[in-house]
């Protein structure tokens, strides 16, 4: 027992125990006092999160949360490594130390209770696990007590919960005791200590979504309500969601856990089909005014617009098309009237057959689409059909969308991040599975590593991505990104807009930025977001690295960074020896100086190098940058420049 720490019984409803990471750097001590249950964290011997509560508030019932006695505590170690489908790392090693602690009512009804508790290097993790049992078979969650008793002076960068926009919201630096409202997580927080840390979860299923509030001056979890005001309808036995903490010396060492994927279970089928894979779209060119997504003289997913972008995506080596607006359901306020969306009905104009026998004859592949506005109840009757009507036309990914303040579900509004809106992304996940299908889920609920499990859900927004572009976006967002809404899997963020200072959506980037974009914010299907024409005359220097960048990599490692300031990586090409470096700053320029020391020894490697000019700027002179190569080998150091709003790429291959 004393690799793991030790039980000090002071009668049966008073202990300590102490669970320590693989390093024993990572301690967290789980208590009972007179039969209260809480936690505290320490890393390197000072206090993360002090003492803090734990427990379920039920309905109609006394919560679980005192009153407990020990039964009996089991302990582990885990060592292991698996192999990722995609990601930003192949090869992913799962090393913790576990105690699970059973309980039980000391007192009538003498209900039981199971706290499971992983240690990491890199942080803690716990969940509650309530078995079936004689006295209560069923429960109604009206609350989770559970809390995360950081130093309210620490820094935290956040961004509201339960607001119209969803996920869609620029980070907001605060000081923990100004979060009086409700946050989402990932919650990343630098303490005065010197620490930083993400608070979130792992392993969402049949829950609501955990955000965060302050309660008597400690963050509380406050799930994702109902509308009847309920947390949570479960029935026993059940497991509620992991709650994280990654623990970093810094903001660059959040970045490189895997703790979130690692507490999800591995694949139960084989998805050896799944396969990740760059796009273009009928779709920008609706943005910025040239089409619409409603039939009518202007209409963008029509047969022949289709045709020509796959005659594009040929030409430039872009292996998928995604079109928006082909089926029937487009017409006046779509916002409005999602339940007349139809799912498997084109427009007139739009020849599904057409259309991806020539894809197919062209070596490009479609990427269906379904927004469903929300009208839950309205897909779901259809859902099952479309992915069977997908199939039949031998299309593999589908990009869904949820727009909309709230969904539709059983005739009732309901928050998208609820236990029923997790139930229904759940099942479009497995349902997709069944039919060999991947998805990259717009409006989602926020990732919580559940790719491991199901690796066809390949990516999500749940952010603002550049749709936002053209005032609604300023150049530190992307550089928060890393720390905070990345923590938690992919985003598809529809990188690769040159068209930077088109009047309709003028970007706030410099050119080169969007390059960067490919490395610094991880998809495994990445868009190629802009119109072809553009690739085609405006910057074909500039897409070739668009095109050759990889959509999944060997490994990762982070260079140089801050939170909402800048952020720069290197990431090793999915079995190659190629590697490429980018990085992104906020509204201020900076130079950075590169020490490489991950190639292979004694080895020349050519640089291809996509930098800002001297005098690029992302308000004034956007398109500024520089296309050249050079000579690098391992131990050599790289200075680059990154104009306001800017950045740079780099593709290193050997010579």
């Amino acid at each position: 027992m004393s690799f793991f720490g030790d039980l000090f019984k002071k009668s049966k409803t008073d202990a300590i125990y102490e669970v320590k990471s693989p390093n024993s750097r990572v301690v967290l001590t789980f208590m009972l006092d007179r039969g209260q249950i809480s936690y505290y964290v320490k890393k390197d011997d000072k206090v993360i999160v002090r003492q803090s509560r734990l427990g379920i508030a039920l309905k109609d019932a006394a919560p679980l949360a005192d009153g407990f006695g020990i039964v009996r505590a089991y302990s582990r170690m885990v060592d292991d490594t698996w192999k990722a489908y995609w990601g930003e790392q192949h090869v992913i090693r799962n090393n913790y130390n576990e105690t699970a602690i059973y309980l039980e009512e000391t007192e009538r009804p003498s209900r039981l209770l199971t706290l499971r508790f992983r240690v990491y290097d890199d942080g803690v993790a716990f969940r509650y696990e309530i078995p079936a049992q004689p006295e209560m078979k069923n429960m109604v969650v009206s609350d989770e007590l559970t809390e995360f008793a950081v130093d309210a002076n620490s820094r935290s960068w956040s961004i509201p919960a339960y607001q119209p926009d969803r996920y869609e919201y620029e980070y907001i630096e605060h000081p923990v005791h100004a979060l009086t409202d409700s946050v989402h997580t990932p919650l990343t927080i630098a303490t005065p200590t010197g620490y930083y840390i993400s608070i979130h979860e792992a392993a969402l299923y049949n829950y609501g979504a955990m955000t965060l509030k302050l309660n008597n001056g400690n963050l509380k979890s406050d799930i994702t309500p109902l509308s009847d005001g309920m947390r949570a309808y479960v029935e026993l036995p059940f497991s509620t969601p992991w709650r994280t903490i990654i623990i970093g010396h810094d903001a660059l060492d959040l970045t490189t856990s895997r703790m979130i994927l690692n507490l999800n279970d591995a694949p139960r089928e084989d998805f050896s089909w799944v396969e990740p894979t760059k796009f273009m779209g009928i779709w920008w060119a609706m943005y910025v005014g040239e089409w619409t997504w409603a039939p009518g003289e202007r209409h963008g997913a029509t047969t022949e617009h289709a045709m020509q972008y796959i005659d594009a995506c040929k030409n430039l080596g872009i292996p998928a098309l995604l079109v928006e607006g082909w089926n029937d359901g487009w017409e006046g306020d779509w916002l409005e009237n999602g339940a007349n969306n139809k799912f498997c009905e084109a427009t007139p104009d739009f020849d599904m057959k057409i259309v991806t026998d020539y894809g197919r004859a062209n070596g490009v592949e479609l990427v269906g689409h379904h927004e469903t506005v929300g009208f839950i109840d309205n897909y779901e009757a259809q859902m099952e059909d479309a992915f069977k009507f997908y199939q039949k036309y031998g299309i593999r990914y589908i990009k869904t969308g949820y727009a909309g303040s709230k969904m539709v579900i059983n005739g009732r509004r309901e928050f998208h991040h609820s236990q029923l809106g997790v139930l229904h992304y759940q099942k479009t996940v497995e349902l997709a599975a069944k039919y060999h299908i991947m998805l990259d889920i717009h409006e989602p609920i926020k990732g919580t590593g559940i790719e491991r499990t199901y690796p066809n859900l390949m990516t999500r927004e749940g952010a603002r991505g550049q749709e936002y572009e053209g005032g609604a976006i300023q150049p530190s967002h992307a550089c928060f990104l890393p720390y905070t809404r990345l923590l938690a899997g992919g985003m598809d963020y529809t990188p690769g807009i040159l068209d930077v200072t088109n009047f309709a959506k003028r970007m706030s980037t410099t050119i080169t930025r969007q390059l960067a974009y490919y490395l610094t914010i991880y998809s495994p299907m990445q868009m190629a977001a802009d119109r072809p024409q553009i690739y085609e005359n405006m910057a074909p220097d500039l897409f070739e690295f668009i095109r050759d960048v990889p959509v999944k990599w060997e490994r990762t490692i982070p260079l140089l960074g801050e939170v909402g300031k800048s952020f720069v990586l290197a990431r090793q090409a999915w079995e190659s020896s190629d590697w490429y470096i980018g990085g992104i700053t906020n509204e201020e320029a900076r130079r950075v100086d590169l020490y490489i020391d991950f190639l292979e020894p004694q080895v020349n490697y050519v640089a291809k190098i996509y930098r800002d000019s001297e005098d690029a700027h992302y308000r004034d002179h956007q398109l500024g940058h520089v296309v050249e190569e050079r000579i690098v080998r391992n131990g050599d150091h790289v200075e680059m420049y990154m104009a306001p709003g800017g950045g740079f790429a780099i593709k290193l291959h050997k010579q």
